[in-house]
């Protein structure tokens, strides 16, 4: 989503905490430019936040694989969320999984039937430890040439091909469907077996283990540091931030966000592609 440019200054009133320890930051439509890239002026504000003892977790709804965008500018604050919540990687040890939290197959399965039953043309994906696996109809991303291509029956049962790598997230798209529709259909008939969410402006749908978010794992590795929520700063735009943004003590929509996450979040900065993310981390040092 996109915005007209605005101001470097976040509109008067939104939060300056005057010491965090962890910065969380969403990565497409937030940390990242547009065009997938992370600006100078990003790399020296994550740079200097780790110089003044500011943690940095990249939280994302991207798989591990797809952490190349960031990993040559980490600086040392090399930890990320990925996944929405599922997992938790070492961007310095080559993306090393620390921590998973997956979706059973079986729920993952009752997800599918119900979504279909509800939303007939609804195709999925399925995203693993070890890659991701679409069914015939499903739009694929151009980033996963080789991926395995079944009905979503085979792909999650037990005894199929990769059954033993635990499942990340379960995929959905619609054709025809809006995005918001989609979503609101799919927590109605599945929100109380698995976590539903979205980030893409497609009609295409995120669904982890239930309680798995970005917020929930956030906090369990918060709770590992010792730091607690007053001292995280998050950022974010699409709806599957909402529960971070939510919380951490002092958050940030960016200015192209979800409506939303701009009603949700604290306080608000410029977008994306203004570096909005850094204007803050900026702020936050120079009152330090």
């Amino acid at each position: 989503m996109t915005s007209p440019r605005g101001s470097e200054t976040p509109p008067a009133g939104s939060p300056l905490p005057a010491r965090p320890r962890l910065i969380a930051t969403d990565l497409d439509g937030t940390l990242l430019h547009d065009d997938k890239s992370v600006s100078d002026r990003t790399v020296k504000a994550l740079a200097a936040a780790e110089e003044a003892g500011i943690e940095v977790f990249f939280v994302t709804g991207r798989p591990a694989r797809w952490m190349d965008v960031v990993s040559d500018h980490v600086h040392g604050h090399g930890m990320a969320i990925c996944a929405n919540g599922a997992a938790v990687v070492d961007l310095h040890a080559g993306g090393k999984l620390i921590q998973d939290r997956p979706l059973d197959r079986p729920i993952a399965l009752d997800v599918v039937q119900a979504l279909r039953d509800a939303a007939p043309g609804t195709s999925c994906a399925v995203e693993t430890t070890a890659g991701i696996h679409y069914e015939p109809a499903y739009p694929r991303f151009l980033d996963d040439p080789g991926a395995t291509l079944d009905t979503a029956e085979k792909l999650l049962r037990e005894s199929g091909e990769g059954s033993a790598a635990p499942v990340l997230k379960l995929l959905a798209h619609h054709p025809e469907l809006t995005p918001d529709g989609f979503l609101a259909l799919a927590r109605t008939v599945a929100g109380d077996r698995a976590t539903i969410t979205r980030s893409s402006p497609t009609a295409l749908l995120e669904i982890s283990g239930l309680g798995v978010s970005k917020a929930s794992t956030l906090a369990l590795c918060c709770a590992e540091r010792g730091v607690s929520s007053d001292e995280v700063v998050a950022f974010g735009d699409m709806p599957n931030d909402l529960e971070m943004l939510t919380w951490a003590g002092t958050s940030y929509a960016m200015a192209n966000a979800h409506p939303d996450v701009l009603a949700a979040a604290s306080g608000r900065t410029v977008t994306n592609n203004e570096d909005g993310v850094a204007v803050v981390i900026e702020q936050i040092l120079a009152r330090l």
